[in-house]
């Protein structure tokens, strides 16, 4: 236990979970040191829009310290954890000027997962995944300068590669990146160039498994199928990527040329686990007890993307930020009881109130048990959703406006290509903010 008067929590990320876990802890008589190597939270879920130029950065995430500055048992400290010390009871932090360690009474790792490339990590620097606001902003660079390498192009098979783009994984984000990426081509870059035609861009959505969207019914798997193909993309189910480089991907024994390559298939979960020595899944997730706690390490709790748990009905915690949510109030709440010796909640159960997916404009599809929709009604509750969700009211404002422009003028606000350009294999193209 550590010297201080009040018990000492350090929550390590301020995703989904980290955030609502300190929250929950907002009235407790604690001191809590929030670690996270970048100083903002992002709404994943809208990513994708920022990658696709629909969207600002700013307009989807928020700095830490702003968000909780009002919350006085609250400190963010920036930097990287290194290393953790459950005997010792501390987290060795890195931040690039110093390195030290910081003790706890209590630790809640909700430290995300990043892509998994299923043991062929070389193909991260040819087919980019989606988690942070950097990789949003990169992918954004490496669409918009396709369509201009496409213009300056000479050679017809060199153009036709810089028109194609290939994503990796039929789960929603991949989804929702061919939706939005066919849009951009077909809508917002219609008119821009002279040499080209945007609307002949190839959208190539591959999936290894018999349908996309796997976590919805097939009924509504086969709906989106069908709204992404009349849109224009070609989706390809059953289909494996067998090798990706600079100038092209492998489905199967076919090689598709193609300059733009974008991975949405899988996630591995961070470092946490082997900072701890424990057990872990496949993913690499760490598994917890029915209350997020990780077995032999006392007052350590794992949740969000970093951990593994089957919960009290039997269902395994998705991977989602809801899930997050309700695992960082769960435990919040759980360590604030404790403390106060009041009785301790139950064992966690999660609830599902409903997956939901967007295919383009006016096209969604919603699955909430109870009833299922498709088409533009669930396009318009995606986004009610999303825009309720958001972290506060100047990013509700700033989306809901982004979102209104872009629907009645068809445009895209955020076209910028900013910083240097580097594609494996390639020579670098340098590009300034416009």
């Amino acid at each position: 236990m550590n010297d201080r008067k009040k018990p000492l929590i350090i929550i390590v990320g301020a995703g989904f979970g980290g955030l609502s876990a300190a929250r929950a802890l907002a009235s407790a008589e604690v001191d809590i040191v929030l670690v996270d190597q970048r100083n903002h939270h992002v709404f994943q879920p809208l990513l994708y829009q920022v990658a696709t130029a629909s969207l600002s950065p700013a307009d989807i995430a928020g700095p830490v310290r702003s968000i909780l500055s009002s919350q006085r048992n609250v400190t963010v400290v920036l930097g990287t954890v290194t290393g953790i010390d459950s005997a010792a009871r501390s987290v060795s932090i890195d931040n690039g000027v110093r390195s030290g360690s910081i003790s706890y009474d209590y630790l809640i790792l909700a430290t995300g997962a990043r892509h998994a490339y299923f043991g062929n990590d070389h193909w991260e620097s040819f087919a980019p995944g989606l988690k942070t606001i950097d990789d949003a902003t990169s992918i954004r660079r490496r669409l918009l300068w396709a369509f201009e390498r496409a213009e300056m192009a000479t050679d017809i098979a060199e153009r036709d590669a810089h028109l194609t783009i290939v994503i990796v994984g039929g789960g929603p984000t991949g989804v929702e990146l061919a939706g939005s990426i066919i849009e951009l081509a077909r809508a917002a870059l219609a008119k821009d160039f002279r040499r080209i035609d945007p609307r002949k861009a190839r959208v190539i959505l591959v999936e290894a498994g018999p349908r996309i969207l796997p976590s919805f019914t097939p009924e509504l798997s086969e709906a989106a199928k069908q709204s992404l193909e009349k849109l224009g993309v070609s989706v390809r189910v059953d289909a494996r990527v067998m090798d990706c480089d600079a100038d092209g991907v492998v489905i199967g024994a076919e090689h598709v040329p193609a300059a733009t390559i974008l991975w949405a298939a899988g996630v591995q979960a961070s470092p946490a686990a082997g900072w701890l020595g424990a057990a872990a899944d496949r993913a690499g997730r760490v598994l917890v007890g029915p209350d997020f706690s990780v077995p032999g390490h006392e007052g350590v709790f794992a949740i969000g993307d970093t951990a593994s748990l089957t919960d009290a009905a039997g269902k395994v915690v998705p991977g989602v930020a809801p899930a997050a949510k309700q695992a960082g109030n769960y435990v919040g709440d759980m360590i604030s009881r404790r403390l106060s010796g009041f009785p301790l909640p139950g064992p966690f159960r999660y609830r599902n109130y409903g997956n939901l997916a967007t295919i383009g404009r006016n096209a969604a599809v919603a699955d909430f048990g109870w009833i299922r929709l498709r088409g533009s009604l669930a396009w318009w509750l995606w986004g009610i959703a999303h825009i309720f969700f958001l972290i506060d009211f100047r990013n509700r404002v700033a989306v809901t406006l982004g979102w209104l422009w872009s629907f009645l003028t068809f445009k895209r606000g955020a076209r910028l290509i900013t910083g240097m350009l580097r594609v494996p294999g390639k020579h670098a193209a340098t590009t300034k903010s416009n």
